[in-house]
């Protein structure tokens, strides 16, 4: 008899192909995560369902969505950082979602359609042109030793063409791109709408001279270079957000290097914690850059001394650390 595993079924072809994965070798019940703002998601994911023959169900996750990660994401712009929701979500409430199913139905092991890969309880990245171990370096370690990623030896090419071969209704349905609450992209519009939007003020270079206006620091984040509608002797780039006084800094983009990045709340996956200074790669923000860097503890949280500068890392964005494919984990930039 085959074990159990509860699989988040989004609609779209990652989780899709991931549910045929792993019929393979598990009993798959399919949950859709249902945030409220209609579209074809529950239909296409209760179709793909329906197509492989597994039990499908929905579950309600609006409330801890609200609680857990858009007012934190709403507060982190109006003080003036750049929240990274998705990493926010899956530890507080896509995963714990999961396992609540998988506790009421008997499953050992959840799963999504992630490219990434855990081996003995350890984060690991997923193939290169598309590994997610970024977002989820956020996840516990008691998590990780309950979950699988069937697509981290994937591609997404590869992942297109097996739906096709396997029969998959949505094969050639677009990759969601966007933040999944503010399904059109614009988050200044969903920050204004729910009022939680920043007040105009002053563009001002290093010396405080004015620049021009800006609409709102809630508008920018570190190292922007477009859409400031400031001319001058040089392009300019967003260096600093001081919220406190409602001002956008300004520079020509020179000093945006930074030679140490400081972070906050480490979350630690392969080490049990630091006793002193590591050798590693890290990632700062949601790209395929790494870069090398000596992880050091520094009182309730973590010193990166960057071998070469960083470019505008940034508050509210994630700094996640490498021991080769391996996460050594994460913390929250300050």
């Amino acid at each position: 008899m085959k074990e159990k595993i509860v699989l988040g079924l989004s609609g779209g072809v990652d989780s899709a192909v991931a549910a045929r994965l792993l019929q393979e070798r598990y009993e798959v019940t399919g949950l859709y995560l249902d945030i409220g703002l209609g579209g074809t998601g529950a239909a296409d994911a209760a179709a793909v369902a329906e197509r492989l023959g597994i039990p499908f169900e929905t579950a309600d996750i609006w409330a801890e969505l609200e609680r857990e990660v858009c007012a934190p994401f709403a507060a982190d712009y109006r003080a003036g950082r750049t929240p990274l929701p998705c990493a926010r979500c899956n530890p507080a409430v896509k995963f714990p979602a999961l396992f609540a199913l998988a506790g009421r139905i008997g499953a050992r092991y959840v799963s999504t359609g992630h490219y990434a890969r855990v081996e003995n309880g350890v984060l690991k990245k997923g193939m290169p042109a598309n590994d997610q171990s970024y977002m989820l370096a956020r996840l516990t370690r008691e998590q990780l030793q309950k979950v699988i990623f069937p697509l981290g030896d994937y591609e997404k090419a590869q992942v297109r063409a097996l739906a096709r071969d396997f029969g998959i209704p949505v094969a050639d349905k677009p990759d969601s791109m966007e933040i999944c609450f503010i399904p059109d992209g614009d988050y200044a519009a969903w920050l204004e709408r729910r009022g939680f939007s920043t007040p105009e003020g002053n563009f001002v270079d290093k010396d405080g001279k004015v620049l021009g206006r800006h609409r709102g620091i809630h508008c920018y984040t570190l190292g922007q270079g477009r859409g400031l509608g400031v001319s001058g002797p040089h392009r300019y780039y967003v260096t600093a957000l001081r919220p406190d006084a409602n001002e956008v800094v300004l520079s020509d983009g020179s000093d945006l290097g930074r030679d140490e990045v400081r972070g906050t709340e480490p979350n630690w996956l392969a080490v049990d914690g630091l006793t002193g200074p590591m050798e590693v790669t890290v990632r700062l923000r949601h790209s395929r850059t790494q870069t090398a860097a000596t992880l050091e503890p520094e009182e309730d949280g973590v010193l990166l001394r960057m071998h070469t500068p960083a470019r505008a890392p940034t508050p509210g964005q994630l700094a996640v650390f490498y021991d080769g494919d391996a996460v050594v984990g994460s913390a929250w930039i300050v």
